[in-house]
């Protein structure tokens, strides 16, 4: 498909499909640790993954050689990756989806305030400081509001946050070292293939592998192999090859409402005003993070 200026039917059809399955994915994490310890499914996954995007390199014809300088980059994003999935896990074992989407897509505005500093060509506008401060404001309300309900747990939350922070540090290493000139495809295989045998290793600390799994939990596995990790992030990948790096992103604001919205309805996690405050906040501030400048649009 030729490259295009701006979002068509098929793009916004496809870019918000995709935040509904990254949406729903967080709810099949949530159920899948019922079966699974956290750490050890998160290493069961990076491995699965790594070995269906090696097959799909190999299948492609796709060049596998990598320059030697991106080596240390390379083990550095796959130790962060598995410092993101391990928060993001533990989160969603530990407090709600619908809090998890809030506090984690928050992702975007983290990587704004790093670009800021270590990246000269990215600084805050006013429209992007003013979406952090809201977003900001977003997620000091959802880690303030407990509720009562006895399924908020701050610790959880803060692993949520830890998870975005991760989420945002993969994107800066792309950003600022040599994997830039590394296909994307390689990247993510760089990261699973790092990550799988750390976060085994991580996966002794935190019990028992395994917690009594049925068929469910292990088809939860799988749809987080093939549907997500493989097929999701690729079809993202070719996304980005079609429609502008910055329309993409413009829909991210998405993914936390669908969050929120599937944990109320598959889950029945109540969603009470403060909530809904800090859900609007965070929408709010990752549009204005992800609007193009005016001379960027103009280009």
């Amino acid at each position: 498909m030729p490259r295009k200026p701006r979002i068509d039917a098929f793009g916004a059809a496809s870019l918000t499909g995709f935040a509904l399955l990254l949406a729903f994915n967080q709810v099949v994490i949530k159920v899948t640790n019922e079966g699974l310890q956290p750490v050890f499914f998160a290493a069961l996954r990076s491995l699965g993954g790594a070995l269906l995007i090696y097959g799909w390199i190999r299948w492609r014809g796709l060049s596998l050689t990598l320059p030697r300088a991106t080596l240390p980059a390379g083990l550095l994003i796959g130790a962060v990756f598995a410092f993101e999935f391990v928060c993001l896990f533990i989160a969603l074992d530990l407090t709600t989806v619908t809090r998890t989407s809030v506090i984690f897509y928050t992702m975007p505005i983290w990587l704004a305030l790093a670009a800021h500093v270590l990246i000269p060509a990215e600084r805050l506008t006013r429209a992007k400081s003013a979406g952090l401060a809201l977003a900001f404001g977003g997620v000091v309300v959802a880690l303030a509001s407990r509720g009562d309900d006895g399924q908020a747990s701050l610790l959880g939350d803060l692993f949520a946050l830890g998870g975005a922070l991760g989420w945002a540090g993969i994107a800066l290493i792309v950003r600022v070292t040599k994997l830039k000139e590394v296909r994307p495809e390689v990247q993510l295989l760089w990261q699973l293939a790092v990550s799988a045998p750390i976060l085994f290793v991580a996966a002794a600390f935190f019990g028992p592998a395994l917690r009594d799994p049925s068929a469910t939990h292990w088809a939860g596995l799988g749809f987080q192999i093939v549907a997500i990790v493989s097929a999701g992030f690729l079809f993202w990948f070719w996304l980005l090859t079609i429609y502008p790096a910055s329309s993409v992103a413009s829909f991210a604001f998405l993914a936390p409402v669908f969050g929120v919205g599937l944990g109320w309805l598959m889950l029945g996690e109540p969603v009470g005003p403060d909530l809904v405050v800090a859900l609007v906040l965070v929408c709010a501030g990752l549009i204005l993070v992800n609007r193009p400048s005016p001379r960027a649009a103009d280009g």
